[in-house]
């Protein structure tokens, strides 16, 4: 049977989505993204590509590059809330899917063109995802993941594109190296310094050339550029850490501002792996200097999710870390090695008091929110970070007002 792999994707998806709230921004330069002068673009709109502003680039840069564009700081919880919409339209329609990102998203098509015609009702479940949640939407249908992601990218904007079996390689070859998904900048120059720049040249590369340059990464790059690599669709994303940061808006050394951001980190996160039904068995801390230096330091634990041990765990790291005395300019927070399972009650260290409360505060937390409570030493923290539902089988949202 021949495969029929559909990739879609929304079209400059927080751009999109702002759009649809203010019609006014349409066909209007728009940047979404933090709005502080240490902001990152996390999508900007078709008007503003022309002047080399593009995601990820600094807010300030971006300013300066369109003084008339109009910015916006993200809203994750409304882009989540359009991301749920197209997933559920795809779920009725399709019978194995994967959501690959917030705005991502592979189908299986395969045995349906024997019946009814895999382009036809790709373009029909396109025009339905449209017209239902009025995004803009472009898909590239092919044999696989890998040509059916460049084929969207080369349908874009808000179009389609079908790339017929056995056209795949001629389809790649005279497109850029960047067009292959996994290559990055560092792999782009290793491959530059080689003296290719477009698909072909790999294509006329012996195997042993690419594995000797970039070790068994260049394997995977060569059937890339052949169409040949395969890999399958995953249904369901099993969270294995959760984490998170906050940028200061200016570098701070105030040790209780820090001490503060670090245990409200430590106790949303402890709280996020009690609604999961989940134990995580390391913890790390990590730290920006203002020179941009990063450090991290990390600790196995038996596995647990109570505060009364994450929480001192994760500030004794912190004084650990903290050893420059030097401004810092971000601050992390990771748990991982997830595992499913609730927390066992020590018999000698716990109390009942202590189990009461942690039920009467995840109580609380599950009705009003995740900030809804907290203990005093977290109160002031801002900022640090709030999920939906880590362990929904999804992967994890960009957030829109994210720092670098």
């Amino acid at each position: 049977m021949q495969n029929n792999i559909l990739h879609l994707d929304l079209d400059t998806f927080f751009v999109s989505c702002e759009r649809l709230i203010d019609s006014r921004l349409q066909k209007k330069p728009l940047l979404v993204g933090g709005t502080g002068d240490r902001g990152v673009v996390a999508a900007c709109s078709y008007e503003t590509r022309v002047f080399g502003i593009h995601s990820g680039m600094s807010m300030k840069v971006a300013r300066r590059l369109c003084p008339e564009a109009t910015v916006i700081r993200g809203n994750a919880s409304i882009y989540t809330k359009f991301s749920h919409q197209v997933t559920e339209i795809i779920k009725e329609k399709v019978p194995v899917f994967e959501k690959a990102s917030v705005d991502e998203f592979y189908a299986d098509l395969s045995g349906m063109d024997k019946f009814y015609g895999c382009y036809k009702y790709a373009s029909e479940l396109r025009q339905k995802i449209i017209k239902d949640s009025g995004l803009p939407i472009s898909f590239g249908l092919s044999a696989n993941k890998i040509v059916s992601k460049v084929a969207t990218g080369e349908a874009k904007p808000n179009n389609q594109l079908q790339i017929d079996s056995g056209f795949e390689k001629d389809f790649l070859a005279p497109l850029s190296i960047r067009k292959i998904p996994s290559v990055g900048e560092k792999t782009y120059q290793v491959l530059r310094g080689l003296g290719v720049d477009k698909i072909s040249v790999i294509q006329q590369m012996p195997l042993e050339m690419m594995i000797s340059a970039l070790g068994k990464n260049g394997r995977t790059i060569w059937r890339r550029a052949h169409g040949i690599d395969n890999p399958p669709l995953v249904p369901f994303y099993e969270r294995k850490s959760l984490s998170t940061e906050r940028t200061f808006g200016k570098d701070t050394i105030d040790m209780v501002k820090l001490r503060t951001t670090i245990f409200a980190m430590a106790e949303n996160l402890a709280f996020q792996l009690r609604k999961g039904n989940k134990l995580a068995g390391t913890l790390s801390v990590k730290i920006r200097y203002s020179d941009f230096n990063t450090y991290s330091k990390q600790i196995k634990i038996s596995y647990s999710s109570a505060d009364h041990i994450i929480i001192p765990k994760v500030l004794e790291l912190f004084e650990k870390l903290y050893q420059r005395r030097l401004l810092i300019r971000l601050v992390g927070v990771k748990i991982s090695d997830i595992v499913t399972g609730s927390y066992q009650i020590d018999l000698f260290d716990d109390t009942e008091e202590m189990l009461s409360l942690y039920n009467a505060m995840d109580t609380i937390r599950n009705r009003y929110g995740d900030l809804s409570i907290m203990r005093a030493s977290a109160m002031g923290a801002k900022t640090i970070g709030t999920f939906d539902n880590p362990f929904n089988g999804e992967p994890p949202i960009l957030l829109a007002h994210r720092n670098q």
